[in-house]
């Protein structure tokens, strides 16, 4: 038995036909083969896509048109993406440069971030530390004023506000803003006009530059109401510093001059009046985003020169690897002369004198092989040759005593038939030899023709058709109504079949054998099944080996060399095509063969399934439609 499976494969639909009913022969006639729909080409994500319930329900109720074009543009973002992540993994060079970028982009981030909120706490504070030395100033200044801690009248208190305003209120040169703002304010209590006790007509606010109405609305009510409180409070702090109060707020003017964050600093001063200090943060503002603006430009700087940092030493080191790739591509190739230059004494240089070493020591082994090698296969050939001329006289010899072994004694007829029957044996062994030795010196052609398969597979039968009746088989063939033309070499191909057919009845235990041929638009297929004994798991990675033996105690009473299957493989091969084997313990093998419609045309998939599952489930059903509409 001489098994195996070879070149595994993506499995097409295939092509099944209809066994005709026999009539008397063993051989069936082919039949029609229903036509099968056409291989789906979606991609596995838009399968899973398309499978879920809420997408099938989305795609209903849209226009068809829609529908194709959102289809068309997924299919080319998972374009984008595939070749995007089929770059960024055989570039080792990219992946350094976008880690690269990343990482230093974070940290850059990072750092900028913090150097940010720190210089822009650092600008508030000395904005503040400026603000209370002017306030206290301000306040001492407006102590010296006559008449601020007597209880006014209404024309009384909006004279003092007004020149009180005036005196603290700096004034603006050149049409540049005034570096703070002053709003004197009345006590909450005499302010509050048409209260009981108190008299009318008291202005609450007063400010020299700004309406008073856009800063009384500057002014957060909370800090009024601290200093409203200090001013009530029977016993006040004495000096002026604690008499401050301080809240941040938002500048919002009438002429949007300077409009934006802002602190204020509030003091009572005496029992009647209030002093706010209104100082805008705009400068700082404009400093904290100069600042800003130099950290994201010298950030990206920073970036892009350790980017190009990055590439130029990965660069280094990544064109030795590349050479050295490119070197071991060709060396596989079969370019044993293949060297890698060698420069300089640092870890590449040793990588390129490791390599051409390496290199050196292979191809001295691989010549050394190769003469071994044409050495055996010159020696087997000639071997084989001289054989024939004493294996022909022997031959001549047995054919002479197996004829007159009816006038023999029975033990010597017997030894004379035994010595026909194992003259034949060896001559084919050494038709085999000569075979495979013609494969391993690379010496055998390929007489290609077109030719149909299936005529090729029914010729195949016949040398198995006497071994099949005489096990008590049949052999059923399963072809498709339309000729499988493809550019073969008849003879080889034959060999092929004529090899697998006496295995398959030989190891079928006397079932039926089914021979099915279906083909595509690229390949042709031929499966063959049996139903005996089938093979161990791990078995079909050995039939193909030669003189290899599911059995070594099992006789080989139709005279198998061993070498059958071997050369079948090495024929499969010399079209380009493939020769794969199935099997089961209990089950049966199938053993499909694959050949390009065109010589030496590349295949991706073959016509038949491997295994017996899906062909025998689908022949079946197929049988069952048959049996039923003969009884309609």
């Amino acid at each position: 038995m001489e098994r195996s499976a070879v070149n595994p494969d993506p499995v097409g639909d295939p092509a099944v036909s209809v066994p005709a009913p026999a009539t008397g022969s063993a051989v069936s006639a082919p039949a029609p083969a229903p036509s099968l729909p056409p291989r789906d080409v979606r991609e596995a994500w838009e399968m899973a896509l398309r499978r879920k319930k809420l997408v099938r329900w989305v795609v209903s109720w849209l226009p068809h048109r829609l529908t194709i074009g959102i289809r068309g543009t997924l299919r080319w973002e998972h374009s984008v993406v595939a070749k995007v992540r089929h770059r960024w993994h055989r570039s080792l060079q990219l992946r350094v440069i976008g880690s690269t970028l990343v990482i230093s982009a974070t940290m850059i981030a990072v750092l900028g971030f913090f150097l940010t909120e720190q210089i822009s706490v650092g600008l508030q504070v000395n904005a503040e530390a400026a603000a209370r030395t002017q306030t206290l100033a301000a306040l001492n200044d407006a102590q010296s004023l006559t008449a601020w801690n007597i209880r006014p009248t209404p024309q009384a208190a909006l004279k003092f506000m007004y020149s009180a305003g005036e005196a603290l209120q700096p004034v603006s040169s050149s049409g540049t803003p005034p570096p703070y703002y002053v709003v004197v304010g009345l006590n909450a209590d005499l302010a509050g006009a048409g209260k009981p006790g108190v008299p009318p007509g008291f202005e609450s606010w007063v400010s020299i530059i700004s309406p008073e109405s856009t800063l009384e609305a500057t002014l957060p009510p909370a800090l009024v109401n601290d200093v409203q409180q200090e001013q009530a409070a029977d016993e006040r702090q004495v000096t002026a510093e604690s008499l401050l109060y301080y809240a941040p707020t938002t500048l919002n003017l009438s002429d949007g001059a300077q409009n934006g964050p802002a602190i204020v600093y509030g003091a009572p001063l005496g029992d009647w009046y209030q002093l706010y200090f209104v100082f805008p943060l705009n400068q700082e503002q404009q400093t904290l985003q100069l600042v800003q603006t130099a950290l994201i430009g010298v950030g990206l700087a920073l970036v892009a020169l350790l980017a190009a940092i990055a590439s130029l030493v990965t660069r280094w080191v990544v064109l030795p690897v590349r050479h050295a790739a490119r070197a071991a591509q060709r060396l596989s190739a079969g370019r044993l002369e293949e060297r890698m230059a060698v420069g300089g004494a640092d870890d590449l240089a040793a990588l390129a004198t490791s390599f051409n070493d390496m290199a050196a020591s292979l191809q001295e082994k691989l010549r050394e092989l190769e003469e071994l090698s044409k050495a055996q296969r010159q020696f087997v050939s000639d071997v084989s040759h001289e054989l024939r001329t004493p294996m022909t006289t022997i031959r001549m010899a047995a054919e002479v005593l197996y004829e007159s072994r009816e006038q023999l004694d029975p033990a010597e007829a017997r030894s004379a038939e035994l010595l026909q029957s194992q003259t034949e044996r060896f001559e084919l062994l050494l038709s085999d030899l000569l075979e495979i030795s013609r494969h391993d010196a690379n010496v055998a052609t390929l007489d290609a023709e077109p030719a149909d398969v299936c005529d090729i597979a029914r010729r195949a039968a016949d040398d198995a058709q006497q071994l099949a009746e005489r096990r008590g088989c049949r052999l059923e063939f399963r072809l498709p109504a339309q000729a499988c033309i493809a550019e073969v070499d008849r003879r080889r191909v034959e060999r092929i079949l004529r090899n697998l057919l006496v295995n398959a009845v030989e190891h079928g235990e006397g079932k039926d054998v089914v021979v099915t041929v279906a083909g595509d638009s690229d390949a042709v297929a031929i499966a063959v099944r049996d139903h005996g004994v089938g093979l161990s798991p791990g078995e079909e990675q050995l039939v193909f080996e030669r003189f290899w033996r599911a059995d070594p105690a099992r006789a080989r009473n139709t005279g198998g060399t061993g070498l059958g299957l071997a050369i079948a493989l090495e024929d499969a091969r010399l079209h380009g095509g493939w020769l794969q084997a199935w099997g089961e313990r209990g089950r049966g093998s199938v053993f499909r063969l694959t050949l390009p419609r065109v010589a030496g045309q590349p295949i991706a998939g073959s016509p038949l399934p491997l295994g017996p599952d899906e062909a025998e489930a689908v022949t079946s059903a197929l049988e069952a439609d048959l049996a039923g509409g003969s009884r309609g």
